[in-house]
């Protein structure tokens, strides 16, 4: 939570109206005493009956450190915007958008309720604002600009990517229906997947991280401020999204980095906002407790850009097998490309296009982007092959992750 700046130099010279006094005051009191009742609730706690799902996880390794009903359908709420800005950062990636675009408001998208930015039919906005308001005020009509804008004007036809590029990912229980979350029985995931598919967004798109912890955004003159209570307030934390809808209920994710870890917390279906914010808080001190521990630990499938991550029963593998027949494979020409990470030096990146040769007989070639990352990728192939071999790297513990 952020305080708003208040200059009172203006009223140096005047007589202050008394009710201006007030209502400063007032509101200064009331962002205190909404910081006292977080505290009050990291303090006492809530009970599990106050929530449906949570998880705790450490982005890294894919360590989950403490879960319950983390497999169990909720709806997703806002956090589904997550998906929609992670193609968006795709997009932008592959310079199918700009950050200095301006994208067109259809009445549809203007129609949105009922958090919004209120942008009238027939409207611009920079594709930079569109994220920001994504990210920090959850606007619904901005969601859908940024679907329809994406994918051929259909809102529906961005949903069906959504959730195809979330089986990609590994999430194995979320169907999407709308780019924003709002209200649809049929629109569901789960504390596991929401955690993974955050950790893609941080893995394969960290230039864009920095927009789901900005803490207020102001746009056309007004303020909005992040609803995620734990931005400068719970030490390191730099993201990530809240969720709400009647049936949803109040949802979180929270990530914080602390003494060289990097750790999420999801919770679904909190009974109010001081209850996500408290429980978000919990799991996080639990998992900075436990990372260093001797705990067994459950382990997410790895969103890693630089390593594998090591699981329980198969630490990092060896690659000892007779590769001849992958070798001779011939991939049919396409949009579609595989990314087997991005490194921040030449010699970590050749030395993951070795590893993916040796592996799976693929010879994939290293790209330098914007940001001075090496990315280790197969370009044009049929999405078929790509999903083909993107199975062949997984089975031989290679991260990747198929782009369009």
């Amino acid at each position: 939570m952020i305080a708003h700046k208040i200059n009172l130099s203006i009223y140096s010279n005047f007589a202050v109206d008394p009710i201006i006094i007030f209502l400063l005051s007032f509101q200064i009191m009331k962002r205190i005493l909404s910081c006292f009742a977080l505290l009050v609730g990291v303090f006492y706690g809530a009970n599990a009956a106050d929530y449906r799902a949570v998880l705790v996880a450490d982005i890294d390794s894919g360590r989950v450190l403490y879960q319950e009903h983390a497999n169990e359908l909720n709806y997703p709420a806002s956090l589904t915007k997550i998906m929609t800005l992670y193609l968006t950062f795709d997009a932008l990636e592959h310079k199918r958008l700009h950050l200095d675009d301006y994208l067109i408001v259809s009445k549809y998208a203007a129609d949105a309720q009922p958090v919004k930015l209120g942008l009238p039919a027939g409207s611009k906005i920079k594709v930079e604002d569109a994220i920001k308001a994504v990210a920090v005020h959850s606007a619904n009509d901005v969601a859908r600009v940024l679907a329809e804008n994406l994918k051929g004007g259909q809102e529906g036809n961005f949903a069906s990517l959504m959730t195809r590029v979330a089986n990609e990912i590994g999430l194995q229980h979320t169907n999407f229906e709308n780019s924003s979350g709002l209200p649809n029985d049929d629109h569901m995931s789960t504390a596991r997947d929401i955690a993974l598919l955050s950790m893609a967004v941080y893995k394969h798109f960290p230039q864009y991280w920095k927009y789901f912890g900005i803490k207020s955004w102001t746009y056309d003159g007004k303020t909005y401020t992040n609803t995620n209570r734990l931005l400068g307030v719970y030490p390191g934390c730099d993201g990530m999204k809240t969720g709400f809808t009647n049936k949803s209920k109040y949802s979180l994710v929270a990530t914080a980095q602390r003494n060289n870890h990097h750790l999420i917390a999801v919770v679904l279906g909190a009974e109010n906002k001081d209850v996500r914010a408290s429980v978000a808080t919990k799991m996080l001190n639990l998992g900075f407790n436990k990372i260093d521990g001797t705990q067994d630990y459950n382990v997410m499938p790895p969103v890693t850009a630089n390593s594998v991550a090591p699981t329980q029963n198969n630490p990092i593998m060896k690659y000892a097998q007779d590769y001849s027949e992958t070798k001779k494979t011939v991939y049919k020409s396409g949009t579609a490309g595989v990314q087997f990470g991005a490194f921040s030096s030449m010699e970590s990146a050749q030395r993951q296009a070795s590893r993916v040769k040796d592996a799976i007989g693929v010879n994939a070639k290293i790209e330098k982007n914007d940001s001075g990352l090496y990315r280790v990728r197969v370009n044009g192939i049929s999405e078929s092959d790509a999903a083909r071999m993107k199975d062949k790297a997984v089975a031989k513990g290679i991260d990747c992750y198929i782009f369009h």
